[in-house]
């Protein structure tokens, strides 16, 4: 690409670089190095432990992907953006570390901006690198140009735009930090295109061959060349690339010291357990004892489901609403009032209420409206159970209460067992075949749920075996994570057996991804509810407005499509009941043997959660 030079220069440019080089003047630009920005980033990315960067390639980020891969940081490429955003997300919510996504510039990060939302209200620590124009070329209908701060500035914590590769080093490191201080979340970095490739490239590109004559020949001139050298200037001086401190907010001495006195007095106490009690800096393992310690009755959520095992005494699946009215203590750890809770209106207003929340406007949600907290900790809910467990050692709930809820749970799943028992007009029941897959998979299993009606029937029935096995797209209740979120869980668990639940709406969305876990063996099993509908909003639609219109899909062959990417699919109707055990164990052994499978279903409708809505 050649340019016309004239161009770049007006006055404010002018005398903007005047002060830059000014300030700049005792750093050194050496024009003969080989090395790039990339490089930069690379290290400091490896110096915090990244171990995956997902990716979709353009040239605008090459030399981060290059100079990652050379310090052993696994690439990991997919076929869509944002599957590369929640693979990283995915990761995030597993490791404990910082998520990591690359793309290149304006589309590339255009088709992003959903991933990132779902992040940003799953509470995600994520870190996005975007390519850019050239720092000269910004704002001039240069290639893929677009203000990409203005776009991800509502999205973001932090957002910055690198505007000399010398501040590589120390942007990265500050943006992990804030990505994982307070309440965790995304963050972007913009790199142009001239903070990222060698000198000797960049000069070539914008450097002056063929001055114009005259003063404004040499002003040009002057301005290319002072622009290079500031761009480059100390560069590759001696940086520290080291973690920076990370702030967790916590509940004072007094305020657990409070809650302790009002749980010890409580008869009926419940806690409602969100995603935020799972983030580091506690292990799970530690809040699950602290759990079992205090012996209160939990309802879990998010990304806390499966904390307490398979089948523990406390964990209560179950007529939550009915609980929460008779309870006269609740302990919201990390759970938001919002449509979730029925905008708090399900708590009982002579309930204590303590409520834990690293963010302050989640903690307060709909307080003003309908319901009021005894005591509103801004602070860490998986640390607060911890010294909350500590000081009511010896102390226990009446187990009565615990057992009373456990026998409705009892009753109530009995009652699902039966629907699944019953025969659908055709095709399969679809309650059978989660109860099978549940029955099936394997202990060190992790769930992935895409979808709508079927996964949510899913999340009745199945049951994660243990905490951070239950991956969904959170609050956000977006479509398509399941090729994302099960690339990045495979790369983190290899040894687990991963299970996308998708609905075959949601599944059009990142079957492709098939293609990416063929070509980096991650095996995972794809279980697809085919009932050829949008059935979440069809529910609702068709009684109230008497039409299907745009609801309705085709019994598609999916599983045709699983094997064109490399997978090996399988078609599943009625006549497949008795066989369908042992067609499950197949699709375990051929993952087992490194073989992404998809089994697709077709079934039948059930009146399961009728009356549930989707707005």
């Amino acid at each position: 690409m050649r340019v016309n030079r004239d161009k770049y220069i007006d006055k404010r440019h002018l005398v903007g670089e005047r002060f830059t080089w000014l300030s700049k003047r005792h750093a050194r630009t050496e024009t003969q190095s080989p090395r790039h920005g990339g490089e930069s980033v690379a290290e400091v990315l490896r110096a915090h432990g990244v171990k995956f960067v997902f990716t979709l390639v353009g040239g605008h980020i090459s030399p981060i992907l290059v100079a990652c891969e050379k310090l052993g940081i696994r690439i990991v490429d997919t076929r869509h953006e944002a599957t590369a955003v929640f693979a990283a997300d995915a990761v995030a919510r597993l490791s404990g570390t910082v998520g990591v996504a690359a793309v290149t510039a304006g589309p590339g990060l255009t088709n992003t901006v959903t991933a990132v939302k779902n992040a940003q209200m799953a509470e995600s620590p994520l870190l996005l690198l975007g390519g850019a124009a050239a720092t000269l070329l910004q704002g001039r209908g240069a290639l893929q140009d677009i203000d990409q701060m203005s776009l991800f500035k509502p999205l973001c914590k932090f957002c910055a735009s690198v505007r000399s590769v010398k501040d590589i080093a120390i942007t990265v490191r500050k943006a992990l930090a804030i990505a994982q201080s307070g309440t965790p979340g995304p963050v972007f970095i913009e790199f142009p295109i001239d903070t990222l490739y060698p000198f000797h490239l960049v000069s070539k590109e914008f450097g002056v061959k063929n001055p114009p004559k005259g003063i404004m020949g040499k002003v040009v001139t002057w301005y290319l060349h002072n622009h290079l050298k500031n761009l480059f200037a100390g560069a590759w001086e001696t940086r520290d690339v080291s973690p920076l401190p990370v702030h967790i907010p916590q509940a004072t001495d007094n305020q657990v010291q409070k809650c302790i006195e009002l749980v010890s007095r409580a008869k009926k106490p419940v806690i409602l357990l969100g995603s935020q009690a799972t983030l580091p800096p506690t292990p799970t393992d530690d809040i699950r004892a602290a759990l079992e310690s205090l012996g209160i009755p939990c309802f879990l959520g998010g990304m806390s489901r499966g904390m307490l095992g398979r089948n523990s005494p406390l964990h209560i699946r179950q007529n939550r609403s009915d609980a929460l009215k008779e309870a006269d203590l609740v302990l919201l750890a990390g759970t938001v009032c919002d449509f979730r809770l029925s905008y708090g209106r399900v708590l009982n207003r002579r309930s204590r209420i303590i409520a834990v929340n690293r963010d302050k406007t989640q903690l307060l949600k709909n307080s003003d409206m309908f319901w009021k907290p005894t005591v509103a900790i801004q602070g860490d809910a998986g640390s607060f159970l911890l010294r909350l467990s500590k000081g009511l050692k010896g102390h226990t709930c009446p187990e009565d209460w615990p057992q009373s809820l456990k026998a409705g749970d009892v009753t109530k799943e009995k009652a699902n067992r039966r629907k699944a028992d019953e025969k659908t007009d055709r095709h399969l029941n679809p309650l059978s075949v989660l109860h099978r897959v549940d029955e099936l998979m394997a202990d060190d299993s992790i769930i992935v749920a895409d979808g709508g009606d079927f996964v949510g029937s899913a999340a009745y029935i199945m049951r994660p075996r243990g905490p951070l096995r239950w991956l969904d797209p959170g609050a956000f209740g977006t479509l398509g994570v399941g090729g994302g979120f099960a690339l990045g869980a495979k790369l983190c668990r290899p040894e687990s057996e991963v299970w996308i639940i998708y609905g075959d709406g949601s599944l059009g969305y990142s079957v492709a991804e098939f293609d990416t876990f063929t070509r980096h063996k991650t095996p995972v099993i794809a279980l697809v509810g085919n009932d050829a509908c949008w059935s979440q909003i069809a529910r609702e639609q068709v009684p109230i407005l008497g039409s299907n219109v745009a609801c309705g899909l085709a019994f598609t062959d999916y599983h045709i499509v699983a094997d064109g990417y490399g997978g090996k699919g399988t078609l599943i109707g009625r006549e497949d009941e008795d066989k369908l055990d042992g067609i499950i164990k197949e699709a375990q052994k051929e993952t087992r043997q490194g073989r992404a499978t998809l089994l697709n279903v077709l079934i039948g409708k059930t009146n399961f959660r009728e009356g549930s809505i989707s707005v």
